[in-house]
């Protein structure tokens, strides 16, 4: 991904209140441009893929839709869109599956 998109993901955040990000050490992550924005950022410690938050949400997303016989592809697209909109409006949710002790206390 190329800086100048990280830079305006982490001005979306920043511009929506994220309390911070979590995310491995790629070159535009550490990028100085990035850091000057003001989002916490949260460094995970290299080749540590079981700390990745976002692998327990897609590891729950695949348990919800895995094992159905979808008859095309849109329409496992549909299913899966489905489930995301389950996952917006449940907040909770989603920290639970992500938000563990560690990130919180490091965006603290």
């Amino acid at each position: 991904m190329k800086q100048e998109s990280v830079i305006e993901f982490v001005e979306l955040l920043k511009k929506e209140d994220g309390d911070g990000i979590v995310w491995d050490g790629a070159p535009g992550h550490r990028a100085k441009s990035v850091q000057a924005i003001g989002v916490p950022l949260i460094q995970q410690p290299a080749y540590s893929p079981e700390l990745n938050p976002a692998a327990r949400v897609f590891q729950y997303l695949r348990a919800e839709i895995e094992g159905h016989v979808y008859g095309t592809i849109a329409a496992k697209q549909e299913a899966v869109e489905a489930e995301l909109a389950k996952m917006a409006a449940a907040p909770d949710r989603v920290n639970s599956l992500a938000g563990w002790a560690w990130s919180r206390q490091s965006v603290s």
